[in-house]
């Protein structure tokens, strides 16, 4: 029997969605307040336009791998773990999506694709991934962060 893919089946894992684009702006968010203040979730909401059903998750996975420490209480809210120079994107994206992994095959091993001796496009997608991971590795928060949250234009990153 022939097994037919779905239209919105994904043939390769890394995805970069709403999640990772809100983590990335209640960082922003948090990275541009005076060291040490508490933000209330509301206020990310609202200066970010963060869905609630979407913010409250993405903080307690982003406290939950270390990048943001939670208050609770009348004053409570959220504050980033670390400075936003020790935050880098790849550590935000892995911290919504798990590993960085371009294609199943790398992240399963050769025993998951049944064609490993004859594949040629193997270490193509390995040096890829690599090449992405170190990439955002080395992209700061404090660099797509300003006074207001979010710069209007991202730094020119050269590759």
């Amino acid at each position: 029997m022939k097994k037919t893919k779905k239209v919105n089946e994904r043939s390769s894992l890394m995805h970069i969605g709403r999640r990772v684009d809100y983590a990335v702006r209640a960082l922003a968010y948090l990275a541009a307040q005076p060291s040490g203040r508490i933000v209330p979730r509301t206020e990310i909401e609202k200066m970010q336009d963060i869905p609630l059903h979407y913010l409250s998750k993405i903080m307690k996975d982003l406290v939950d791998h270390g990048l943001v420490h939670s208050h609770l209480g009348a004053k409570g809210g959220f504050r980033l773990a670390k400075p936003a120079k020790d935050i880098s994107i790849k550590e935000v994206y892995e911290s919504m999506e798990g590993p960085l992994v371009l294609m199943q095959c790398l992240e399963k091993s050769k025993n998951y694709c049944p064609y490993p001796s004859v594949c040629t496009q193997v270490s193509i997608w390995e040096r890829a991934q690599t090449l992405v991971a170190n990439f955002l590795a080395t992209i700061p928060m404090s660099e797509i962060a300003d006074q207001v949250g979010l710069r209007n234009r991202p730094i020119n990153l050269s590759i």
